[in-house]
């Protein structure tokens, strides 16, 4: 961020879902969901995530249809079909967790302004549950789940996709992210990267980050009262 103003744009924002527009539910954390299969299907601790291990990694990175993983579950724990899918609506309770209401609101503000994209590393089946909950699809203008693409941070080809489908070059994105590997790698692509670690500290960031790079900074610099007044709500999501 050390070239000049008129030479630098933001154009594209670009959020990350896990841990930023979406938040752990604790009272599903807590319930310890493998640990009370294993106790179900009379299985060692972490037996039920040491035999599926192959079909998560495969299931990440769209190496898989969500039915091959049903069937997997069913010869790999020696589950019915019944149990198949009980889980799987268990496991996708826990994994979408709840929204994070400001956060999603801040996101949402920032169109028409800036064109806005999601990146997130997700498992196969995502799209379909995370957009019959919270429509993401409606929130922003792209998506990127990397399980589609093959691909999945901190690789930087998906950064690189992710430019070229916004049409913008790397400086002139901003991205979200709650893992500092991500946003090590998005820094060194090129892009303006920002560490997710509370609502609040992630709006103020971001924001400042846009009024660094405004073309006309004739606008005042947003104060840090104003950032804590518009974000005070967000404090504790």
């Amino acid at each position: 961020m050390g070239q000049g103003n008129a030479e630098m744009v933001i154009r594209a924002i670009v959020f990350d879902i896990g841990g930023v527009l979406e938040l752990d539910v604790i009272e599903l954390v807590d319930i310890g969901l493998d640990a009370r299969w294993e106790r179900r299907l009379g299985l060692q601790p972490g037996e039920l995530d040491q035999r599926m291990e192959p079909v998560w990694r495969a299931g990440s990175l769209g190496e898989c249809a969500e039915e091959d993983v049903h069937q997997e579950m069913g010869k790999r724990l020696d589950m019915s079909q019944e149990q198949v899918e009980e889980y799987m609506h268990e496991m996708w309770d826990w994994y979408c967790g709840r929204l994070n209401v400001p956060m999603a609101d801040f996101f949402r503000s920032l169109r028409p302004r800036y064109q806005t994209a999601i990146l997130s590393n997700r498992f196969v089946g995502a799209r379909r549950e995370e957009q019959q909950r919270y429509q993401f699809e409606e929130m922003c203008d792209l998506i990127i789940y990397t399980h589609e693409e093959g691909i999945a941070k901190p690789d930087p080809r998906v950064y690189a996709l992710t430019c070229k489908r916004l049409g913008v070059q790397p400086t002139e994105v901003v991205f979200l992210d709650d893992l500092e590997a991500n946003v090590v790698a998005a820094r060194e692509f090129g892009i303006h990267a920002v560490l997710f670690q509370e609502t609040a500290q992630a709006i103020a960031d971001i924001q400042a980050v846009l009024w660094l790079i405004m073309p006309d900074r004739s606008t005042a610099k947003p104060s840090t009262e104003e950032c804590s007044h518009e974000s005070s709500r967000m404090t504790h999501v």
